[in-house]
């Protein structure tokens, strides 16, 4: 047989996928850079899953003259990747291309090999959805929610913050809510003449998918830096809720005293206050007895999947220097 001296690692999100082929010293080789591979985003799901990311690992193969006999192991952060059925059904695509060693799951599990040196802790991803992952140092890997607000406690992320922000004004308008100095940016943002235009105008952005979720983010978070009561409100409401989140996903894995807590995800990484991330820990603090590290991730997390599928090549953790380099090289691409 083929001497198998090489590992692919894919990253893929909602919008967007990264496949890498790296070596088994760690050395990149080549790298691709396509649209998303998520079933949830195809009228046929899982057909076009396979079909997706058959074809570009194929290709990143065929184009450096190998085939999957050269391939040692796998690593798959794949959105989606949230139930036990999705995850068996994506095991099924990712065997039937042809990996024989891999690790599968959701994609929140990439920052925690991206950003731990240690390949275990907990991350808390925070970007326009959310979702926490935990790995232990026994391997064993816990997701805690990825699957909505309102059964399983997913209140953060720019999409649900950006309708909280929408709710303090309409409350203010039309509900007692507190007065709230949002109010008259958003009206400008979104271009809405006056409050009895508020509610349409708000539900043709959200059927639309087009609400402005950064520029809504920014405004909640300078008003809540002034001491707006209202923004202070969902920032204070969301930090407990990824602290639960965190605490919660720590709690039912097998980890010593010391945690590492990634925080991955545009929220978190882009933060212009610090004061959802000063609630957050005032109540990962009063919620566990462990003493949590915390990294804001500022590596890509595909970075993860190629540590991830070089350490399940090695059997063991990626050395340092060669951890280094992969960091650098995906960094710098």
């Amino acid at each position: 047989m083929t001497d198998k001296k090489y590992i692919i690692g894919v990253d893929g999100g909602n919008s967007k996928t990264d496949y890498f082929l790296f070596d088994m010293q760690g050395d990149f080789i080549d790298h691709i850079h396509a649209g998303t591979c998520s079933h949830e985003r195809f009228s046929d799901g899982y057909a076009s899953a396979y079909r997706v990311m058959n074809e570009n690992i194929q290709l990143l193969l065929a184009r450096n003259q190998l085939t999957m006999d050269h391939v040692a192991t796998g690593a798959f952060g794949l959105a989606g990747a949230d139930l036990p059925s999705q995850k068996a059904s994506l095991c099924e695509i990712v065997e039937r291309i042809g990996f024989a060693r891999y690790a599968l799951d959701n994609d929140s599990f990439l920052g925690i090999k991206a950003g731990s040196d240690k390949g275990f802790g907990v991350c808390s991803i925070n970007g326009s959805g959310t979702c926490t992952g935990g790995i232990s140092p026994s391997g064993k890997r816990l997701q805690v929610g990825g699957m909505g607000s309102e059964l399983f406690g997913d209140e953060a992320g720019g999409y649900y913050l950006a309708r909280k922000v929408l709710r303090a004004v309409y409350d203010y308008y039309y509900r007692s809510g507190p007065k709230t100095s949002m109010t008259d940016p958003v009206m400008e943002l979104l271009q809405i003449p006056d409050k009895e235009a508020f509610a349409e105008a708000t539900m043709d952005y959200v059927l639309a998918r087009s609400l402005p979720n950064t520029e809504l983010m920014q405004i909640m978070f300078s008003a809540a830096d002034q001491g707006d009561r209202a923004a202070i409100g969902i920032i204070d409401n969301t930090a407990k809720q990824l602290a639960q989140s965190t605490v919660g996903c720590m709690h039912n894995l097998d980890f010593g005293t010391d945690v590492d807590v990634i925080l991955a995800g545009s929220v978190w990484v882009k933060a212009e206050s610090p004061l959802l991330f000063e609630k957050y820990a005032d109540y990962v603090e009063q919620l566990t007895r462990h003493r949590c590290h915390f990294v804001i991730l500022q590596v890509p997390p595909a970075t993860g999947a190629v540590l991830w599928a070089l350490e399940l090549a090695w059997g063991r953790p990626v050395d340092s220097e060669i951890r280094r380099n992969i960091i650098d090289t995906i960094m710098h691409l």
